[in-house]
């Protein structure tokens, strides 16, 4: 009997155990999968020159993501057109850029992440939570800001990097940032008329 019993308990333990375990492997698949990627980078290029060009990649695969899942929303919530067919762009260049990136990264074994990281999946709330003419106006400045950080990011990247593909890849994707750039400023214009015309600033 007191064997039953024990054996019981020791079943019992394992079963937490084992729970104990699975909640701390959800609790790390709910952390930032950007630090996730950078932390990992670390680790492998620590005493590497492309430890910085890795960094980079993970920039850039983050806010790439971001791009396009705002690009995707501007289509569905955005009310001007011109709104509309900016985030149409977005989401085709900044797609083709992402698996671009993705490719590129694989063959120098750099970790991407998957998900938006923290500060961007709260920049994606925050820009969500809008509607009408108030969202139209968060979307498009946002995207002057972001796209200014963008290029000098880019630029940086193509002047001093170390790997010379992501440099070529970097110095290729300036051009495209500044159109969006333009683009932006075009429709936050826009935005800004509409918004004072309604009385809304």
């Amino acid at each position: 009997m007191k064997r039953m019993i024990m054996n019981a308990a020791l079943f019992v333990s394992a079963i937490m155990f084992v729970a104990s375990c699975n909640t701390k492997n959800n609790e790390n698949s709910a952390t930032d999968d950007k630090k996730a990627a950078e932390d990992q980078n670390d680790e492998k290029f620590k005493k590497s020159d492309v430890k910085d060009d890795a960094e980079f990649a993970v920039k850039a695969a983050d806010g790439g993501m971001l791009e396009v899942q705002l690009g995707e929303l501007a289509q569905s919530k955005g009310v001007s057109q011109q709104v509309k067919d900016f985030g149409k762009m977005l989401v085709e260049d900044h797609t083709k850029a992402n698996e671009e990136l993705k490719a590129l990264a694989q063959t120098k074994n750099i970790s991407l992440p998957t998900t938006l990281g923290e500060d961007c999946q709260k920049k994606y709330d925050d820009i969500a939570s809008k509607s009408g003419k108030d969202f139209d106006q968060a979307f498009t400045d946002h995207m002057v800001k972001d796209h200014k950080k963008d290029i000098d990011l880019f630029k940086k990247e193509a002047d001093k990097g170390d790997d010379p593909d992501l440099k070529s890849w970097a110095a290729g994707k300036v051009p495209t940032l500044q159109h969006h750039l333009d683009m932006a400023r075009s429709a936050e214009d826009a935005a800004d008329k509409e918004g004072k015309s309604t009385g809304k600033l």
